[in-house]
């Protein structure tokens, strides 16, 4: 079946929104889905439940507990900093062929569709060489994009469209997330992206409640992929 890496043209741009909502539009459909986010900063110990991974296993309608926090995220860091420098500051680093290994076997022994969500944007550091367009690159698999539409959106999601392309991995779609309080409307940004984008994919989604149990625009998605 499906395995797809959920990425983003920057932070804080709405990748758990998405694939949290997409797992329960697969789960609303009877599709067998699993989901991991290997790699988190930002983390508290104290409140595991507000993390992005707490999010996904709500969505999974499985416990928010630390062993499957754990199971799910195994690179965990509290600094909310890129993960290269959240890591340094606790004297650790990400071990670039592990988190290989572990994307490698989630996507090895799932019996559906795969969700991997990436951490920050496209070019973010993992350690002192790689990025996350490096995890990318290795794994292979349909890439999710998704943006915003707050002023310089266009700039940021074109320029990561062009290094993904370059690193000739297949971009599924680009998910345009309308930005709180956005200068630029859902339309017009997706009008203007759709200009440049050639044949991918665009599906919009409009500011949604973070609770929502489903939207049209995940259907959309979920055919895409």
């Amino acid at each position: 079946m499906t395995a797809i890496f959920v990425t983003a043209t920057g932070t804080d741009i709405g990748k758990t929104f998405v694939t949290a909502g997409l797992i329960r539009h697969y789960r609303k459909t009877g599709r067998a889905v699993e989901a991991i986010k290997p790699v988190m900063t930002g983390f508290s110990d104290e409140a595991p439940g507000s993390s992005d991974a707490a999010t996904l296993l709500a969505a999974l309608g499985r416990q928010v507990t630390m062993p499957e926090i754990e199971r799910i995220a195994p690179w965990r860091f509290k600094a909310p900093l890129s993960p290269d420098m959240a890591a340094r500051l606790e004297g650790r680093a990400i071990e670039f062929d592990g988190l290989v290994k572990f994307s490698r076997s989630a996507i090895a022994g799932r019996s559906g569709v795969l969700l991997i969500e990436g951490i920050g944007g496209v070019m973010v550091p993992l350690d002192d060489r790689r990025t996350v367009l490096d995890w990318m690159s290795v794994l292979r698999i349909p890439v999710v994009l998704v943006a915003g539409t707050y002023v310089g959106t266009l700039s940021h999601t074109l320029t990561a469209l062009e290094v993904v392309a370059r690193r000739n991995i297949d971009i599924t779609a680009v998910v345009v997330n309308e930005s709180e309080q956005s200068a630029a409307s859902l339309a017009d940004t997706i009008a203007t992206l759709q200009q440049f984008a050639g044949s991918i994919d665009i599906v919009g989604l409009p500011r949604l409640a973070a609770d929502i149990d489903d939207h049209p625009a995940f259907a959309d998605l979920a055919r895409l992929l």
